[in-house]
Protein backbone atom coordinates (compact mmCIF):
# COMPACT_ATOMS: atom_id res chain seq x y z
CA UNK A 1 0.00 0.00 0.00
CA UNK A 2 2.80 2.06 0.84
CA UNK A 3 4.33 1.40 -2.42
CA UNK A 4 1.48 2.26 -4.55
CA UNK A 5 1.41 5.15 -2.40
CA UNK A 6 4.59 6.45 -3.18
CA UNK A 7 4.14 6.10 -7.23
CA UNK A 8 0.57 7.88 -7.02
CA UNK A 9 2.53 10.93 -5.40
CA UNK A 10 4.98 11.00 -7.89
CA UNK A 11 2.40 10.38 -11.03
CA UNK A 12 -0.11 13.39 -9.31
CA UNK A 13 3.10 15.41 -9.37
CA UNK A 14 3.65 14.75 -13.08
CA UNK A 15 0.19 16.02 -14.44
CA UNK A 16 -0.15 19.31 -15.47
CA UNK A 17 -3.34 19.91 -14.40
CA UNK A 18 -2.19 20.07 -10.96
CA UNK A 19 0.71 22.37 -11.55
CA UNK A 20 -2.12 24.30 -13.32
CA UNK A 21 -4.47 24.72 -9.87
CA UNK A 22 -1.15 25.22 -7.96
CA UNK A 23 -0.08 28.49 -10.55
CA UNK A 24 -3.68 29.13 -10.67
CA UNK A 25 -3.87 29.38 -6.13
CA UNK A 26 -0.68 31.08 -6.47
CA UNK A 27 -1.91 34.17 -8.88
CA UNK A 28 -4.94 34.28 -7.17
CA UNK A 29 -3.18 34.73 -3.73
CA UNK A 30 -1.46 37.42 -5.62
CA UNK A 31 -4.62 39.43 -6.72
CA UNK A 32 -5.94 39.06 -3.45
CA UNK A 33 -3.28 40.51 -1.94
CA UNK A 34 -3.70 43.33 -3.97
CA UNK A 35 -7.24 44.01 -3.33
CA UNK A 36 -7.10 43.58 0.59
CA UNK A 37 -4.12 46.60 0.31
CA UNK A 38 -5.80 48.64 -1.75
CA UNK A 39 -9.10 47.93 0.90
CA UNK A 40 -7.20 48.60 3.66
CA UNK A 41 -5.69 51.84 2.47
CA UNK A 42 -8.84 53.08 1.74
CA UNK A 43 -10.68 52.32 4.59
CA UNK A 44 -7.85 53.65 6.98
CA UNK A 45 -7.84 56.87 4.92
CA UNK A 46 -11.54 57.64 5.82
CA UNK A 47 -10.69 57.29 9.61
CA UNK A 48 -13.42 54.45 9.96
CA UNK A 49 -13.36 52.50 13.56
CA UNK A 50 -10.68 49.60 13.12
CA UNK A 51 -13.09 46.89 14.43
CA UNK A 52 -15.01 47.52 10.99
CA UNK A 53 -11.72 46.68 9.22
CA UNK A 54 -11.26 43.16 11.22
CA UNK A 55 -15.25 42.90 9.64
CA UNK A 56 -14.84 43.30 6.19
CA UNK A 57 -11.54 41.41 6.24
CA UNK A 58 -13.07 38.54 7.82
CA UNK A 59 -15.92 38.57 5.23
CA UNK A 60 -13.56 38.74 2.21
CA UNK A 61 -11.61 35.94 3.76
CA UNK A 62 -15.03 33.41 4.38
CA UNK A 63 -15.84 34.59 0.85
CA UNK A 64 -12.18 33.43 -0.33
CA UNK A 65 -12.45 30.28 1.27
CA UNK A 66 -15.52 29.63 -0.20
CA UNK A 67 -14.50 29.85 -3.99
CA UNK A 68 -11.37 27.93 -2.99
CA UNK A 69 -13.40 25.04 -1.72
CA UNK A 70 -15.33 24.12 -4.75
CA UNK A 71 -11.68 24.75 -6.59
CA UNK A 72 -10.24 21.99 -3.98
CA UNK A 73 -12.78 19.83 -4.41
CA UNK A 74 -13.11 20.25 -7.98
CA UNK A 75 -9.12 19.24 -7.52
CA UNK A 76 -10.11 16.41 -5.73
CA UNK A 77 -12.35 15.25 -8.40
CA UNK A 78 -9.87 15.49 -10.80
CA UNK A 79 -7.55 13.73 -9.39
CA UNK A 80 -9.54 10.98 -7.36
CA UNK A 81 -11.65 10.17 -10.60
CA UNK A 82 -8.95 8.66 -13.07
CA UNK A 83 -7.28 7.05 -9.97
CA UNK A 84 -8.91 3.39 -10.84
CA UNK A 85 -11.25 4.16 -13.98
CA UNK A 86 -8.29 5.19 -15.67
CA UNK A 87 -5.76 2.25 -15.04
CA UNK A 88 -9.25 -0.37 -15.44
CA UNK A 89 -9.62 1.02 -18.81
CA UNK A 90 -5.83 1.06 -20.01
CA UNK A 91 -5.26 -2.24 -18.36
CA UNK A 92 -2.72 -0.77 -16.27
CA UNK A 93 -4.79 -2.37 -12.98
CA UNK A 94 -4.95 -5.86 -14.63
CA UNK A 95 -0.71 -6.02 -14.96
CA UNK A 96 -0.66 -4.56 -12.00
CA UNK A 97 -3.10 -6.73 -9.79
CA UNK A 98 -1.76 -9.72 -11.94
CA UNK A 99 0.92 -9.59 -9.04
CA UNK A 100 0.80 -10.74 -5.15
CA UNK A 101 -1.25 -7.35 -4.66
CA UNK A 102 -4.54 -7.06 -3.11
CA UNK A 103 -7.13 -4.92 -4.77
CA UNK A 104 -7.89 -3.38 -1.13
CA UNK A 105 -3.91 -2.39 -1.07
CA UNK A 106 -4.26 -1.04 -4.20
CA UNK A 107 -7.08 1.41 -3.56
CA UNK A 108 -6.15 2.68 -0.06
CA UNK A 109 -2.36 3.45 -1.35
CA UNK A 110 -4.00 5.37 -4.36
CA UNK A 111 -6.03 6.95 -1.90
CA UNK A 112 -3.37 8.21 0.63
CA UNK A 113 -1.40 9.01 -2.35
CA UNK A 114 -3.65 11.39 -3.43
CA UNK A 115 -4.60 12.64 -0.17
CA UNK A 116 -1.27 13.55 0.61
CA UNK A 117 -0.96 15.74 -2.33
CA UNK A 118 -4.18 17.06 -1.77
CA UNK A 119 -3.33 18.17 1.90
CA UNK A 120 0.00 19.45 0.76
CA UNK A 121 -1.85 21.72 -2.03
CA UNK A 122 -5.06 22.76 0.25
CA UNK A 123 -3.26 23.46 3.00
CA UNK A 124 -0.77 25.10 1.45
CA UNK A 125 -2.86 27.79 -0.30
CA UNK A 126 -5.21 28.21 2.32
CA UNK A 127 -2.40 28.77 5.09
CA UNK A 128 -0.96 31.16 2.39
CA UNK A 129 -4.17 33.13 1.87
CA UNK A 130 -4.75 33.68 5.47
CA UNK A 131 -1.55 34.18 6.05
CA UNK A 132 -0.67 37.14 3.44
CA UNK A 133 -4.02 38.77 4.41
CA UNK A 134 -3.19 38.99 7.57
CA UNK A 135 0.57 40.55 7.19
CA UNK A 136 -1.55 43.17 4.75
CA UNK A 137 -4.40 43.69 6.93
CA UNK A 138 -3.30 43.07 10.19
CA UNK A 139 -6.38 40.61 10.79
CA UNK A 140 -5.27 37.32 12.36
CA UNK A 141 -8.47 34.86 12.18
CA UNK A 142 -9.39 33.39 15.79
CA UNK A 143 -7.65 30.03 14.58
CA UNK A 144 -5.60 29.44 11.45
CA UNK A 145 -5.09 25.66 12.21
CA UNK A 146 -8.94 24.93 12.04
CA UNK A 147 -9.91 26.58 8.63
CA UNK A 148 -7.17 24.98 6.55
CA UNK A 149 -8.03 21.56 8.42
CA UNK A 150 -11.86 21.77 7.99
CA UNK A 151 -11.60 22.73 4.23
CA UNK A 152 -8.83 20.18 3.39
CA UNK A 153 -10.90 17.36 5.03
CA UNK A 154 -13.72 18.86 2.77
CA UNK A 155 -11.22 17.61 -0.23
CA UNK A 156 -10.32 14.34 1.65
CA UNK A 157 -13.88 14.07 1.40
CA UNK A 158 -14.79 14.09 -2.54
CA UNK A 159 -11.64 12.34 -2.98
CA UNK A 160 -12.96 9.24 -1.43
CA UNK A 161 -16.26 9.98 -3.40
CA UNK A 162 -14.63 9.81 -6.54
CA UNK A 163 -12.50 7.20 -5.70
CA UNK A 164 -15.40 5.18 -4.84
CA UNK A 165 -17.42 6.17 -8.07
CA UNK A 166 -13.92 5.35 -10.40
CA UNK A 167 -14.18 1.77 -9.70
CA UNK A 168 -17.46 1.60 -11.94
CA UNK A 169 -17.98 4.69 -14.00
CA UNK A 170 -15.79 6.37 -16.68
CA UNK A 171 -13.80 9.24 -15.55
CA UNK A 172 -15.65 12.22 -16.60
CA UNK A 173 -18.74 10.92 -15.22
CA UNK A 174 -16.96 9.97 -11.51
CA UNK A 175 -15.65 13.92 -11.89
CA UNK A 176 -18.65 15.42 -12.37
CA UNK A 177 -20.59 13.35 -10.09
CA UNK A 178 -18.34 14.02 -7.11
CA UNK A 179 -18.34 18.06 -8.20
CA UNK A 180 -22.07 18.40 -8.32
CA UNK A 181 -22.35 16.23 -5.37
CA UNK A 182 -20.36 18.62 -3.33
CA UNK A 183 -22.68 21.66 -4.93
CA UNK A 184 -25.41 20.30 -3.94
CA UNK A 185 -24.60 19.16 -0.37
CA UNK A 186 -23.95 22.86 0.29
CA UNK A 187 -26.96 23.96 -1.57
CA UNK A 188 -29.24 22.04 1.37
CA UNK A 189 -27.09 23.91 3.65
CA UNK A 190 -28.26 26.69 2.26
CA UNK A 191 -31.75 25.88 1.55
CA UNK A 192 -31.88 24.87 5.80
CA UNK A 193 -30.46 28.54 6.68
CA UNK A 194 -33.36 30.40 4.45
CA UNK A 195 -35.94 27.96 5.76
CA UNK A 196 -34.47 29.22 9.41
CA UNK A 197 -35.64 33.08 8.05
CA UNK A 198 -39.37 31.47 6.67
CA UNK A 199 -39.73 29.74 10.08
CA UNK A 200 -39.53 33.34 11.84
CA UNK A 201 -42.66 33.97 9.89
CA UNK A 202 -44.36 30.68 9.82
CA UNK A 203 -43.01 28.11 12.53
CA UNK A 204 -44.65 25.38 10.35
CA UNK A 205 -41.91 25.71 8.06
CA UNK A 206 -39.07 23.36 8.61
CA UNK A 207 -35.96 22.74 6.31
CA UNK A 208 -33.69 21.27 8.55
CA UNK A 209 -34.56 17.81 7.31
CA UNK A 210 -33.06 18.96 3.89
CA UNK A 211 -29.57 19.72 5.58
CA UNK A 212 -29.17 17.09 7.86
CA UNK A 213 -29.92 14.64 5.09
CA UNK A 214 -27.30 16.38 3.35
CA UNK A 215 -24.59 16.38 5.65
CA UNK A 216 -25.67 12.90 6.27
CA UNK A 217 -24.87 11.63 2.57
CA UNK A 218 -21.93 14.12 2.07
CA UNK A 219 -20.54 15.75 5.26
CA UNK A 220 -18.91 19.07 3.16
CA UNK A 221 -21.09 20.92 4.45
CA UNK A 222 -20.85 20.92 7.76
CA UNK A 223 -17.40 20.56 7.54
CA UNK A 224 -17.80 24.03 5.52
CA UNK A 225 -19.55 25.65 8.64
CA UNK A 226 -16.36 24.81 10.51
CA UNK A 227 -14.19 27.14 7.73
CA UNK A 228 -16.57 30.04 8.71
CA UNK A 229 -16.51 29.66 12.32
CA UNK A 230 -12.96 29.28 12.40
CA UNK A 231 -12.42 32.81 10.42
CA UNK A 232 -14.88 35.01 11.87
CA UNK A 233 -14.01 37.48 14.87
CA UNK A 234 -15.08 36.98 17.88
CA UNK A 235 -17.16 40.09 17.78
CA UNK A 236 -19.30 38.78 15.37
CA UNK A 237 -19.76 35.40 16.86
CA UNK A 238 -20.99 37.70 19.84
CA UNK A 239 -22.62 40.29 17.95
CA UNK A 240 -25.02 37.44 16.73
CA UNK A 241 -26.62 36.37 19.33
CA UNK A 242 -28.23 39.56 19.47
CA UNK A 243 -29.27 38.92 16.66
CA UNK A 244 -32.59 35.93 16.07
CA UNK A 245 -32.21 35.26 12.03
CA UNK A 246 -28.02 35.81 12.40
CA UNK A 247 -27.79 31.49 11.45
CA UNK A 248 -29.98 32.30 8.63
CA UNK A 249 -27.23 33.49 6.69
CA UNK A 250 -25.07 31.03 4.79
CA UNK A 251 -21.51 32.34 5.62
CA UNK A 252 -22.24 32.70 9.34
CA UNK A 253 -21.79 30.05 11.49
CA UNK A 254 -22.28 30.25 15.44
CA UNK A 255 -21.03 26.91 16.71
CA UNK A 256 -18.14 24.71 15.11
CA UNK A 257 -18.98 21.00 14.03
CA UNK A 258 -19.97 19.05 16.83
CA UNK A 259 -17.66 16.14 17.95
CA UNK A 260 -20.63 13.88 17.04
CA UNK A 261 -20.41 15.23 13.00
CA UNK A 262 -16.93 14.87 12.84
CA UNK A 263 -16.77 11.23 14.09
CA UNK A 264 -19.73 10.88 11.66
CA UNK A 265 -17.41 12.75 9.14
CA UNK A 266 -14.43 10.14 9.84
CA UNK A 267 -16.93 7.11 10.10
CA UNK A 268 -18.22 8.15 5.96
CA UNK A 269 -14.62 7.92 4.73
CA UNK A 270 -14.71 4.54 6.07
CA UNK A 271 -17.79 3.40 4.63
CA UNK A 272 -17.26 4.65 1.43
CA UNK A 273 -13.59 3.75 1.40
CA UNK A 274 -15.04 0.44 2.56
CA UNK A 275 -17.80 0.37 -0.51
CA UNK A 276 -14.91 1.11 -3.04
CA UNK A 277 -12.92 -2.38 -1.80
CA UNK A 278 -16.03 -4.04 -2.18
CA UNK A 279 -16.74 -2.42 -5.59
CA UNK A 280 -13.40 -3.13 -6.89
CA UNK A 281 -13.62 -6.77 -5.94
CA UNK A 282 -16.13 -7.50 -7.75
CA UNK A 283 -15.13 -5.38 -10.82
CA UNK A 284 -14.40 -7.85 -13.47
CA UNK A 285 -10.95 -6.64 -15.09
Amino acid sequence: MITIARLTIGEAARRRILWVFVLLAVLAVGITAWGVDRLVAAYRSSGSAEVGLQFGISQLLIFIAFQFSFVLAMTAAFLGAPAIAADLESGVALALLARPIRRSSYLLGRYLGLSVVLIAYGGGASALAIIVVARISGYTPPSVILPVAYIVAEGVIVLALSLLLSTRLPTIAAGAISVVAFGLAWMAGAIERVGIAFAAQDPSVNLEIVGNVGRALLPTDGLWHGVIFGLEPDVVIQAAKTQPLAEANPFFAGSPPSPLFLAWAVAWVVIVLGLAILSLRRREL
